[in-house]
């Protein structure tokens, strides 16, 4: 099957994303003097700023485009986090959408009353192929506020990677035209049996 094919039958938005049994793994950038100490100690220092919304990507490829594979200032350090399902669930089923969708919402006033109460927004943005271009299904960014925030820091992370090395890895090989090398390197992201209930309101 062609890639061409498989990105037409994709749905428009859906979660993927490297995940066990009990983990799923996000993706976030920092700049070395925060992201290497995370990686060291396998959790966030308390220079973590836990009172300010965090994004966080189920996306590779998403936070490579981002980040520039680690080349703008202060995304130097791409860090793999691995974090509970049940605490990612748990974020899914209380985020509101970051924008107004008619149909979905009842009114734009609804939509901005349940912006403010909801401690976790969503937002759908272009999935991204190797070379960073967008594809027609959209990869989802989670952003994470108030208690969800402190509870991603401090009690839902397992494992903090730092996966810097693999971004420069795989940027070299499409740089040398090796596309199929590069592509063996990416994480296995899969479609993640997000809660359904969840997503009927996030899609």
């Amino acid at each position: 099957m062609s890639t061409s094919t498989t990105a037409a039958r994709e749905p428009s938005c859906r979660v993927r994303a490297l995940h066990t049994a009990d983990t799923v793994t996000v993706y976030q950038a920092y700049a070395p003097a925060l992201g290497l100490p995370a990686a060291r100690d396998g959790r966030f220092p308390a220079a973590w700023k836990r009172d300010r919304m965090t994004w966080i990507k189920p996306s590779f490829l998403w936070m490579m485009y981002r980040c520039g594979w680690a080349t703008k200032a202060d995304q130097e350090t791409v860090l793999a986090v691995e974090i509970t399902r049940a605490g990612f669930d748990l974020a899914l089923g209380r985020a509101c959408l970051s924008h107004y969708v008619p149909g979905l919402h009842p009114d734009r006033a609804a939509w901005q009353r349940a912006l403010r109460r909801a401690p976790a927004r969503v937002q759908w943005d272009p999935e991204r192929d190797l070379h960073l271009r967008p594809l027609p299904h959209r990869s989802l960014q989670l952003g994470l506020s108030g208690a969800l925030a402190r509870a991603y820091a401090d009690e839902w992370t397992v494992a903090v990677r730092d996966v810097t090395p693999l971004a420069r890895k795989v940027r070299a090989l499409v740089r040398a035209g090796d596309d199929r090398a590069a592509r063996e390197l990416l994480p296995d992201e899969r479609p993640y049996p997000a809660p359904e209930a969840a997503l009927a309101r996030l899609r």
